[in-house]
């Protein structure tokens, strides 16, 4: 038995002997077919992809047929894909074991609405919601985390649930262009060597390795602190000899030591590749990188598999202890692989090619990523199990690259301020200035840097998943058909938009958000306190759930027959979002007895940052009313900082000086940080001279 190629979490018996992979039922497909290969005649997988053969036929007839009495059939559609699942199972439990990806952003507690499914045909068992609309209940609509299988069910996607292609910023060429010029000097975890080696004679009669290792030393390797395995012994006298003593060296080097992991003829050497890893909360970002010059050959973006067990890192954490660490962990690993594979298809490299990798992520996502407890992370006094990571080998993690490939994970100095803030802080260079800059990543998490080259300070706000869609009933991510931008006709109060790659509607993003709710306060269709102002009677109102909502746009002018509406619950979810971050700013300027006056610079990073509209963002009060000037974006920082990390020893030492500077301050049990955080649940802010600048009826 061993873990399929393509689903990590899947135990399956299915090896092909020719490329010593494993692969499930769902994924059985001879890699070469119309190649010679001389374990076909007793190859499997060849046999079944050719005959279109089940595996679950050879089970005896009374097996199958007491299988068939405990399970049912679930078929998702579009796209015709089937599992079976025990009577009782979920949905959303259904799905995922089918490998479909649906939004679930309070993980499975029927409180967010998102994994809306329409029931074709079958038997089921429903808990009641008020999340569905009844138009949407009399079409079949039901939640998949609610909904119990009790025998064979069709199911359909509706369009709205579907996951579509995320926004990539900064991808392969522009990548390049952005980050040329960042790193002086490659010096790389996994070093290559060539060595022309003196052959052994009879005056002469060192070992091999003996003989490797010299060459080496002569190199400048220092080899009294220098290993080796097993696996490297056996490939030294064949490498050797097979090109007259001419061979390529991979030396792993770490803090202590340094390893030789790879010996192989000096002829077979082929281009290193190098891998940046953006681990996101939300989406996944991975950049593949020569490792000579420092290019980004190919780059992929994706979302993160774990956001079925929840939008933010509070539910991921709830989730593993619920359904134990493991399964988060194969979620994270089979996005990256796949996403890895996909960088790797428009290049003709090998995944092996890949020796280097530089992950970047915060602190719960690469708790879970390596299979580390997590629970202690939101349990007072807040303690991760690591904060300062060794360099790693990537078959310890199970990632898709050279087994021997050094793995750097980006240091983090608390709970919930990891090691994506503190690529943040290597790549914007705020660090080393005398500016007084303000940092922070938008995203699904709030995180703060304070500082200049003196010092850092740095916290995490709760900002919740709201900007990131969750909890949001039309929410979604900045995936195609999300609304982006939006602007209201003054007279009319029609709103015109913009939606991601000009695809019909399908929902409202974060960046949409923001202009909504700062244009509805601008043309008086809510107050400061958040409430609609306009009559019922407006033809832009609606009634949802008993309270009062804005229509986005009709029915009719969409394919799923809905209205896209916004309510006054995700009003105010947004707002106590826009608070705990603007909060998060006033009490960490607080802490230290500064306001933003004294702040010279404000850098924003994160996707979402990049579409964000300052002025609207100061309107709504998430952004201070400061000299527009001073606004800074600077794109992906987490994924830049993990490319300067890749290829440079000094800047992998840099962010452990960087994580060790910071200085951490808790707003957990912060009288200041909750005093903040109520005076900021007010459109733009209750105290109004925070925000001179903000054309807003104060009376309201």
């Amino acid at each position: 038995m061993g873990k399929c190629v393509n689903h990590p979490d899947r135990e399956t018996p299915y090896k092909c002997m020719k490329h010593n992979i494993y692969q499930c039922d769902h994924c059985l497909e001879c890699r070469d077919p119309d190649i010679y290969c001389k374990f076909r005649t007793s190859c499997p997988i060849h046999f079944m992809s050719k005959k279109g053969f089940d595996a679950e036929d050879k089970e005896p007839a009374p097996a199958r047929k007491e299988k068939e009495s405990e399970t049912g059939a679930v078929m998702f559609n579009p796209g015709e894909v089937g599992v079976a699942v025990p009577l009782g199972t979920s949905l959303l439990e259904a799905a995922e074991k089918a490998g479909i990806y649906i939004n679930a952003s309070c993980n499975g507690k029927g409180s967010c609405g998102k994994c809306r499914l329409i029931l074709e045909t079958g038997s089921v068992d429903s808990d009641k919601t008020t999340l569905l609309s009844d138009r949407e209940k009399d079409r079949g609509y039901l939640l998949a985390c609610q909904t119990r299988v009790l025998g064979d069910v069709r199911v359909r996607i509706p369009e709205e649930t579907l996951e579509k292609k995320l926004r990539a910023e900064g991808m392969g060429r522009e990548a390049t262009e952005k980050l040329t010029g960042l790193v002086d000097a490659i010096n790389p975890m996994v070093k290559h060597t060539f060595l022309h080696l003196d052959p052994p004679t009879l005056d002469d009669s060192m070992s091999d390795l003996d003989r490797l290792t010299l060459g080496l030393k002569q190199q400048g390797f220092d080899t009294s602190r220098l290993s080796t395995n097993l696996r490297v012994m056996r490939e030294i006298t064949e490498a050797s000899r097979k090109d007259d003593w001419k061979i390529a060296v991979s030396v792993l080097r770490r803090k202590c030591s340094s390893e030789i992991v790879k010996v192989i003829p000096e002829h077979s050497r082929k281009r290193s590749l190098g891998m940046a890893v953006d681990l996101g909360t939300t989406s996944i970002v991975v950049y593949l990188v020569e490792m000579e010059t420092g290019e980004v050959l190919s780059a992929a973006s994706g979302h993160n598999r774990q956001a079925a067990c929840g939008d933010d890192v509070i539910n991921r954490m709830v989730c593993a202890e619920k359904d134990g660490v493991k399964k988060l962990k194969v979620m994270a690993l089979a996005t990256i692989n796949d996403l890895t594979q996909r960088a790797l298809a428009s290049l003709e490299d090998d995944h092996r090619a890949i020796d280097n990798i530089v992950i970047s992520g915060n602190t719960t996502m690469t708790h879970l990523l390596l299979g580390l407890e997590s629970r202690y992370i939101r349990r007072e006094p807040y303690i991760p199990t690591v904060s300062e990571f060794p360099i790693l080998k990537a078959r310890e993690l199970g990632l898709r690259a050279a087994p021997h490939a050094g793995v750097f994970i980006m240091p983090g100095p608390a709970s919930y301020v990891g090691g994506d803030i503190v690529s943040g802080v290597l790549y914007t260079g705020f660090h080393m200035e005398e500016e007084l800059t303000l940092f922070i990543d938008v995203g699904t998490n709030g995180e703060i840097v304070l500082g200049n080259k003196e010092f850092l300070m740095t916290a995490a706000c709760s900002a919740g998943p709201a900007f990131e869609g969750g909890g949001i009933r039309w929410g979604m991510r900045a995936e195609e058909g999300a609304i982006e931008k939006l602007l209201l006709d003054p007279v009319t109060l029609d709103p015109s938009y913009e939606t991601v790659g000009n695809k019909p509607a399908r929902g409202i993003c974060g960046s949409g958000m923001i202009d909504l709710i700062s244009e509805m306060l601008l043309k008086g269709v809510i107050g400061q306190d958040g409430k609609f102002q306009l009559p019922p009677s407006h033809h832009r109102m609606t009634q949802f759930n008993d309270e009062p909502a804005f229509i986005i746009e009709q029915a009719h002018a969409l394919a799923t027959g809905e209205e896209i509406i916004f309510t006054e619950s995700d009003i105010k979810s947004l707002v106590l979002s826009k608070a705990a971050i603007y909060a998060g700013f006033t009490a960490l300027l607080e802490e230290i007895g500064m306001d933003f006056s004294m702040v010279e610079r404000m850098i924003i990073t994160g996707g979402f940052g990049q579409h964000l509209d300052i002025e609207k963002a100061i309107i709504m009060g998430l952004l201070p009313d400061m000299d527009r000037a001073k606004f800074r974006y600077m794109g992906n920082s987490s994924i830049a900082g993990a490319y300067m990390a890749l290829l440079s020893r000094d800047f992998r030492e840099e962010a452990l000086t960087i994580s060790n500077t910071m200085t951490y301050v808790d707003f957990s049990s912060s009288p200041r940080f909750m005093d903040e955080f109520i005076k900021a649940q007010f459109l733009p802010h209750t105290e109004m001279r925070l925000f001179p600048t903000v054309p807003v009826n104060h009376a309201s």
